[in-house]
């Protein structure tokens, strides 16, 4: 699971209360200009664009809710939300995507529960989904595809960048926590999306190694690749470790399904840990 976080540090979010089709806002049967302009501007921005509704029961009239997320290295991630009743009111996102919008606020917890991509979402997903909202009932969501079928329930924290699979609804909660806590454990970390999959895959075996710690604790400073051996340099907040190196395999996975709905197996690249060292 280590190493499968999507990348990404943009991420818009729409809300949308009835069902979504498979393809997510691009299935949305929304007005044609409106609808190419938001997509435009999020590929130009490099941003995901995921549809959202609250776990449980959802009011069917009233505005519904847009946001624009936006990852930053230095830890300050920035939100900027708008409101929208008719389709031409998307077009908001569109400078939204150019503006830096406001840091300080709580991340959101997206839970995947796209069943009509894949049913193991919903099945998997509902349920942490109303556990999480009964905690935080302010900040999570229900989202679309995410990617990693095969690791639901997943979940992921935006904009830190953070997510994490394997989860039911007990402990959902004790990982979000320890999240907000600043004490980010390897257990159901599938990785940080601001790295590549193999310092994602690195920056879990430090954290099973010295133990949980904040998003932001360690750095990774270089990146070695030698056929199928790879060296990943990280760097620690004190007290942590200070220089640490990560040597990991890359592999292929014996085949297995990948999806609910996957036709057959399949197989794909996964990153090993063979020495965690500090210096």
């Amino acid at each position: 699971m280590a190493g499968t976080a999507s990348p990404g540090t943009v991420w818009v979010l729409i809300e949308h209360r009835a069902g979504w089709p498979p393809s997510g806002f691009e299935g949305l049967d929304l007005e044609a200009g409106t609808k190419a302009l938001v997509s435009t501007a999020a590929r130009t921005a490099g941003a995901r664009v995921l549809l959202v509704r609250r776990p449980g029961p959802r009011p069917r009239h009233g505005p519904k809710r847009w946001a624009v997320l936006r990852y930053e290295s230095s830890g300050a991630h920035r939100q900027l939300w708008g409101s929208w009743e008719q389709d031409a009111d998307l077009a908001g996102i569109v400078p939204a995507l150019a503006s830096p919008g406001d840091p300080g606020l709580p991340p959101v917890i997206l839970i995947c529960a796209h069943g009509r991509h894949d049913p193991c979402c919903a099945v998997r997903g509902r349920p942490v989904g109303r556990a999480l909202g009964e905690r935080w009932p302010d900040l999570v969501w229900e989202c679309s595809h995410v990617g990693g079928d095969r690791f639901a329930a997943n979940a992921v924290l935006a904009p830190d960048g953070v997510y994490y699979g394997g989860l039911d609804a007990e402990s959902s909660v004790a990982t979000i926590e320890s999240h907000f806590s600043d004490r980010i454990h390897a257990e159901y970390l599938r990785g940080y999306t601001d790295l590549s999959p193999v310092q994602q895959a690195a920056i879990v075996a430090v954290l099973a190694r010295f133990g949980p710690a904040g998003r932001h604790h360690y750095v990774v400073t270089e990146t070695v690749r030698d056929g199928e051996l790879w060296r990943v340099q990280i760097t620690g907040r004190p007290p942590r470790p200070a220089n640490i190196t990560v040597d990991l395999l890359a592999r292929r996975s014996v085949p297995s399904q990948l999806t609910c709905l996957a036709p057959s197996t399949g197989s794909v690249v996964v990153y090993e840990p063979t020495s965690v060292r500090s210096a």
